[in-house]
């Protein structure tokens, strides 16, 4: 892994980087509400920015959210807001 503080970042600030999380399904939208509000938390985010596609059998969803990122800080603080969402099964 390479130091935050080298100059080798393989991701160059300010950015376009979508996060991706995964979760219960169904039509139940509070999963798709809790990632808006994490994300919002660190960062300006528009539902048009967010997308959300059901597996095959719908009993999981992915959220999709495109973000402006200014630094590598707050691209960390929005892993953690996510990582604190019930029902969160896997987080890209």
């Amino acid at each position: 892994m390479i130091p935050p503080d080298s100059s080798q970042e393989l991701i160059k600030f300010p950015c376009h980087f979508e996060f991706k999380a995964f979760g219960p399904g169904g039509e139940d939208s509070s999963f798709f509400n809790q990632v808006e509000s994490a994300v919002a938390k660190v960062v300006q985010v528009s539902r048009q920015a967010m997308k959300t596609r059901p597996s095959s059998a719908g009993k999981y969803q992915c959220v999709s959210v495109l973000v402006t990122l200014q630094n590598r800080t707050q691209m960390e603080e929005v892993y953690t807001q996510l990582r604190n969402i019930d029902g969160l099964k896997y987080l890209l």
